[in-house]
């Protein structure tokens, strides 16, 4: 068996990145549209016989040319990816992959945490990462103590809690967290028993996670029986999701929302909870089709989807949108119609400089 060397492909090499992209194709999959590292085997006449890329700390865009399978190659792109995710300190990876192909990475070291049957697989690099996430989650739930009605009790009086009770999740990004926002953890929380609250932890906003959830627990404070929690890896954004095997912008959302509900629902018999709040998003059609997808799923699953029309101001929905599009324009007078009093705080302090630079020299602030 021949013995090939594996190559980085720069984005200036404009016949290695076509060569790739027929690659990709022959293979049903299109190039993943946030990449920051790509690789390639090719034979002795140049030709790209393999690939694979890395966003962060996962793999994509995995191929090896049908003339060559069997030959070890996607096994000598994992591995070298797996050296450079080592090279940036990444131990913990993940993968996504069609289902056809997941019993072969398991074999290379990845293991199943969720599968959408007829779409994707995603997996990870450690056996029991998932269910250490949902025991921390559990743990965190345990702590919490609820001067309301009831109180979290310890482990093993759980399930007394549960029963009967509204045990309510709901997501949140928050950049930055807004008067709408509050509206719609103040209506959560005032109809649950237990609200348990995760904020998106993954950096790719314009706000860093530090300051997104320092500014929601700031303006929460009232609000005595929120369980907040770090989504991790585990919950997946728009920049993550893998949109490379899916066939349309439609059939992306949807396997957007399969798989977000997937682990949802897992998480969501964990902590048993039987209520999801999300806010509504009239201007947005990406999240009214993963909302009708929610209201389709949640409750086969037990969980009822409670959809709630968005907070407005001057006859036009809060958004974190126009909340950075009035940063953006140093409109600071409609900025205080727009956020609670710890947001406004916040963004008057210095310690918002370097943050409210960053929004101001950013192309697009408006996301759809």
């Amino acid at each position: 068996m021949a013995e090939y060397i594996v190559s980085k492909v720069y984005p200036s090499d404009k016949n290695g990145n076509r060569q790739i992209d027929e690659l990709l194709h022959a293979e049903g999959i299109r190039r993943d549209g946030n990449l920051d590292y790509t690789c390639a085997v090719y034979d002795d006449d140049f030709n790209v016989i393999a690939t694979g890329s890395c966003y962060a700390n996962t793999l994509r865009c995995l191929a090896v040319s049908k003339f060559h399978q069997g030959e070890g190659l996607m096994n000598t792109i994992v591995s070298h990816l797996m050296e450079i995710q080592c090279d940036r300190g990444n131990t913990h990876v993940f993968l996504y992959t069609k289902c056809s192909s997941a019993k072969f990475f398991g074999d290379l070291g990845f293991y199943e945490i969720v599968r959408i049957e007829d779409r994707l697989v995603f997996m990870e690099n450690r056996k029991s990462g998932f269910s250490q996430y949902l025991n921390q989650l559990k743990a965190d739930g345990d702590r919490l103590s609820v001067q309301k009605d009831k109180a979290i009790l310890p482990e093993g009086q759980r399930e007394d809690l549960m029963d009967g009770s509204v045990i309510s999740g709901l997501v949140m990004n928050a950049n930055p967290f807004t008067l709408g926002h509050l509206y719609l953890l103040e209506k959560a929380a005032a109809e649950s028993d237990v609200l348990h609250l995760f904020i998106v932890s993954e950096d790719a906003s314009l706000i860093p996670f530090s300051v997104r959830k320092k500014l929601i627990v700031e303006g929460t404070k009232h609000l005595n029986n929120i369980c907040y929690h770090n989504t991790g890896p585990y919950v997946i954004s728009n920049s993550t999701f893998p949109s490379y095997f899916q066939k349309d912008g439609t059939d992306i959302i949807t396997g957007h929302a399969m798989l977000d509900l997937t682990i949802f629902i897992k998480i969501s018999k964990a902590l048993g909870i039987n209520r999801r709040y999300v806010g509504e998003e009239p201007n947005s059609q990406v999240t009214g089709i993963y909302n009708d997808i929610m209201k389709q799923e949640l409750p086969k699953a037990g969980v009822q989807c409670i959809v709630i029309p968005r907070k407005e101001s001057g006859g036009a929905p809060i958004s974190a949108s126009t909340v950075r599009k009035a940063i953006q324009d140093n409109h600071m007078e409609l900025l205080k119609t727009l956020v609670p009093q710890t947001t406004l705080d916040y963004f008057l302090s210095s310690e918002a400089e370097g943050i409210i630079e960053k929004i101001r020299a950013a192309e697009h602030v408006i996301h759809y």
